[in-house]
């Protein structure tokens, strides 16, 4: 029985579901451990549960007697049987939301489902939002997702294929007309799936490959987002069409998806312009090789016939020039009058040789060419109300990915430019050191440089490796813009940008490589955008007057006006709530967009924010909808950029169905919103100025709470170290990218993903709510009005209200009884007690002003399905988090930490993940 939570009658299903799998790994634990695991997991599991329910003294001494009793080898079949046990609940709870959506389609006449794309037009109908102002919109709506190799998936492939198995068995027992022949097999089935899932290795033996990071990041693309992307712009289409029949619409290519992955060089030594190519070279063989099955569908289709419909002359007079031109005589269709199905014969041949001769298409818009060609014929003799839909979803599909699939951002730090321009600069005698220059001389000599034709680079002077290296990416990009076409490589983004010399150093090697180029007449050719990364709270304080500096260069303002006057500028999620705090870290973002927007505004620049957020609360993460509207709502229309992080690609597009309700769900939030803006010139509903009053006052209040903890304690970052798992999280191959940016273990060069995994596995979560509480309670209590006024924010202004329900959130998942027994991992206890009953203070009063301003009885009451999804899982996270604490102890006094015994933190580790739903 589920403690705490409230019944929930939407919710069994789910809950028949969990206890038919949990019964599966029961009997698999009998049959491969003897009746004595079954037993133990059982024990252990009462245990956790009855301390849940009521703390009891003995109990918990039984519990800790218990674990510190087992034998290795059975302690670790404990841990397996807990961490499989969350792999099976995912997979149920993943089938449960595809229910839940088949469920609202089922009875679509008498309910939309919240979310859809047809309650987001509904509602635009009932609003009488006019058809000009609906596709004024689309016109310029946009919304890019990102998917990054972030090392936040501790969660084997293998692990998530049969996850995918499972759902697929379980969406498939609910089918109402099984027979019993065929409900018994699926059962088998599952019984097998499951016993694979016991019998398979948790944990990767190695690091993998940028190479395997970008594998991965494909295997998405393939099997859920090649066909969800079209699907959606579909459904938008005839949702519009069905509530406004009268007007011809247009939807275009709105919906997106990127990649960092084998681009993002900032920290990772292992992304070389070598592997960058390789990853272009690798995304280009897959969407060739999935147009490829569809037009080899599209032509068992095609049999139309010459002598029974009139096919186009275009197409006939191209057959009779292309056959010759591109098909030897045994390539080509057999039967003369089938001509579509010649022309595809001859549409396939070119595919193969995309990038191999010139028989193939030098470019995806020669193919749109033909596949258009095509779909004006059939309007010649196919009935005009019943669109042959299979040939418009792969025209939609070439015009989204082209023949690069996904555009490739490149990513670096500041410094490795400025290293490079620097020894640059050395060789030609322009500036001795100019690393040492002040911002003002370092921004006039690169002024110069951008405004002089002549090159910089040396032929024949050695470089140093690194060096060597920055020219060769450049110079890759430039060789990628030919070969793949300009959509391949778009932006180049720099990572801890703080001045705008930053930017102007990535000019300067563009232009040295030939990717912009800068002509004798003056004229300039950019075809590279550039995009600052603002991540620490003084690169968020500090990036209007950065940009706006930028602004008023000539030479800037003329590589803007080449890139039509947009400008693209990335918002970090991570380290600015590591250095200031999640709810000033949220703030300052906030701010930055609307003064950074209202800045550009009177320069004539269009915007395009990219959200760096991560998966988990403490970087930024929560639903794709809740991020959209938590933005200022007068940037919406400019367009929308987010990354998608390690699990965050598993939970939303491992799935075709989840995938699609996640990405309908953000493109109807996005259009909702960008309308709702353009119907109101005056925008004043957008925010009240006393709400942004209120904020500015809590957040400082915030910061000086979490830095007077994180910076000024002495004693807390040894309290980091030795309270969470983080040294031993190093081991854990999830990722190719190095923990920090540097070996010199300092706070400022430890990256933000093990900083929120550490204390996520500790169960303090403290990066996701830590000082809200105080900000939020000293703003409420100094006044009756000020509570009202938070309650009032809490309900009309998104932006607070997805900042409420995030820390609602990261306190459910926190568990401070848990938490504690990681305290008697710090050798200093007095050190311990006293930063512990600080964070226990924080988490109390967070908690007590969070429900103050709901209005809730208790936290996520507004989600009940989240709420009980958290309470069914803390009784089986509660002993992985007490065996973890013990093996950390017995590691940690090994001088030669013993494999067998890393190997049962790793697991753990990897257990607490997958219960919590969240790594870094």
């Amino acid at each position: 029985m589920l403690t705490s939570a409230k019944v929930n009658d939407s919710s069994l299903p789910l809950r028949r579901d969990v206890k038919l799998l949990g019964q599966i790994l029961g009997e698999i634990l009998v049959s491969h451990g003897e009746p004595e695991l079954f037993n133990k997991v059982e024990k252990i599991r009462l245990m956790c549960k009855s301390l849940r329910n009521e703390f009891d003294k003995q109990t918990y001494s039984e519990l800790k007697d218990e674990i510190a009793q087992m034998s290795a080898p059975i302690r670790m079949q404990i841990i397996r049987a807990f961490s499989m046990y969350f792999h099976l609940i995912n997979a149920a709870e993943q089938n449960h939301r595809i229910r839940r959506r088949r469920q609202y389609q089922l009875e679509k006449e008498t309910m939309v489902q919240p979310g859809s794309m047809d309650s987001a037009v509904l509602s635009l109908k009932e609003n009488q939002v006019s058809e000009e102002i609906i596709q004024n919109v689309l016109n310029t709506l946009s919304l890019e997702l990102v998917i990054t190799a972030h090392p936040t998936e501790a969660t084997k492939r293998s692990i998530l294929e049969i996850q995918k198995r499972i759902a697929e068995i379980l969406k498939n027992m609910d089918n109402p007309i099984l027979t019993k022949n065929e409900r018994t097999n699926l059962e088998e089935s599952l019984f097998n799936e499951v016993t694979i899932l016991w019998q398979t290795d948790e944990l990767r033996h190695h690091k993998p490959s940028v190479l395997d990071e970008v594998r991965n990041g494909l295997y998405y693309f393939d099997q859920t987002l090649f066909d969800v992307l079209p699907d959606i712009h579909q459904e938008v289409k005839d949702s519009l069409d069905n509530h406004y029949p009268d007007f011809h619409w247009k939807v275009p290519n709105f919906l997106r998806f990127g990649s960092w992955i084998g681009g993002d060089r900032d920290g990772n030594p292992n992304v070389t312009s070598e592997i960058t190519w390789e990853t272009l070279h690798k995304q280009r063989r897959l969407v060739l090789k999935k147009y490829k099955a569809v037009l080899v569908d599209l032509m068992k289709r095609y049999s139309h016939s010459t002598t029974r419909a009139l096919i186009s002359d275009e197409i006939l007079n191209s057959l009779k020039e292309d056959e010759e031109k591109y098909l030897t005589e045994d390539k080509r269709w057999p039967i003369e009058a089938e001509a579509y199905r010649r022309k595809f014969a001859i549409i396939i041949e070119r595919l193969k040789n995309v990038g191999k001769s010139e028989l193939g298409y030098a470019s995806s818009e020669e193919l749109l060419e033909d596949l258009y060609m095509i779909k004006r014929s059939l309007t010649k003799h196919h009935p005009a109300a019943h669109e042959m839909k299979l040939l418009q979803k792969l025209i939609r599909q070439v015009e989204l990915f082209g023949f690069h699939l996904a555009t490739l951002d490149i990513r670096n730090h500041s410094g490795e430019h400025e290293a490079a321009i620097s020894e640059i600069l050395a060789k030609v005698r322009l500036a001795e050191n100019y690393a040492s220059l002040l911002e003002e001389e370092k921004v006039a000599i690169l002024q110069n440089i951008l405004q002089d034709p002549r090159p910089l680079l040396l032929p024949n002077e050695d470089y140093s490796p690194e060096t060597q290296e920055m020219i060769k990416v450049f110079q890759m990009i430039k060789k990628a813009h030919k070969e793949f076409g300009r959509r391949s490589i778009m932006v180049y983004l720099v990572s801890m940008t703080k001045s705008p010399s930053d930017l102007l150093e990535v000019l300067v090697l563009a232009k040295e490589a030939g990717v912009n180029n800068y002509h004798a007449d003056g004229t300039v050719e950019s075809h590279l955008n550039v995009a600052p990364l603002l991540e620490t709270i003084d690169d968020l304080n500090a990036g209007p007057a950065i940009m706006e500096t930028l602004f008023q260069m000539p030479v800037y303002r003329q590589h803007l006006k080449n890139m039509g006057d947009q400008q693209e500028i990335m918002l970090g999620y991570s380290d600015g709530s590591k250095d200031g705090g999640t709810l000033t870290a949220n703030w300052k973002l906030y701010k930055a967009q609307i003064e950074i927007h209202n800045m550009a505004l009177n320069y004539q620049i269009g915007l395009k924010f990219f959200h760096g957020r991560g998966g988990s609360l403490g970087r930024g993460g929560g639903t794709l909808n809740s991020s959209i509207l938590s933005q200022p709502a007068e940037t919406l229309g400019e367009g929308v950029k987010i990354t998608e992080q390690g699990e965050v690609l598993s939970s939303r597009y491992l799935l075709e169905d989840i995938a699609y309700r996640s990405l309908e769900q953000a493109a109807s939030t996005l259009l909702k919103a960008a309308t709702h803006v353009s119907t109101d010139s005056e925008q004043g509903h957008l925010r009240d100025v006393t709400w942004e009053e209120a904020m500015e006052e809590i957040s400082a209040i915030s910061l000086k709470k979490y830095q007077s903890l994180v910076f000024e304690d002495p004693d807390f970052l040894t309290y980091f170290h030795e309270a969470t798992p983080l040294r031993e999280l190093g081991d854990l191959n999830i990722g190719s990218r190095p923990m920090s940016r540097k070996n010199r273990g300092r706070f400022e060069d430890l990256r933000a993903i093990p900083w929120v995994f550490a204390w996520t596995q500790s169960r303090q979560l403290l990066p996701a709510w830590y000082a809200a509480g105080t900000g939020l309670e000293s703003y409420a209590s100094a006044s009756e009005d000020h509570l009202k006024l938070l309650q009032e924010m809490y309900a009309e202004w998104p932006f607070f209200r997805s900042t409420i329900n995030n820390l609602q959130m990261a306190l459910m998942k926190a568990d401070i009884t848990t938490a504690k027994e990681y305290t008697s991992l710090v050798q200093d206890q007095e050190v311990a007690k006293r930063i512990f009953d600080n964070i226990v203070d924080e988490f109390k009063r967070t908690k007590e002003v969070l429900l103050k301003i709901t209005g809730d009885d208790d936290l996520l009451d507004h989600t009940p399905n989240i709420q009980e999804s958290v309470y069914r899982r803390n009784p089986y996270v509660d002993p992985l988090n007490f065996m973890q604490v013990e093996l950390i102890r017995q590691l940690r006094k090994q001088e030669e930490p013993a494999d067998d015994l890393l190997m049962e933190v790793l697991l753990t580790i990897s257990g607490i993940a997958a219960g919590l739903r969240n790594t870094g």
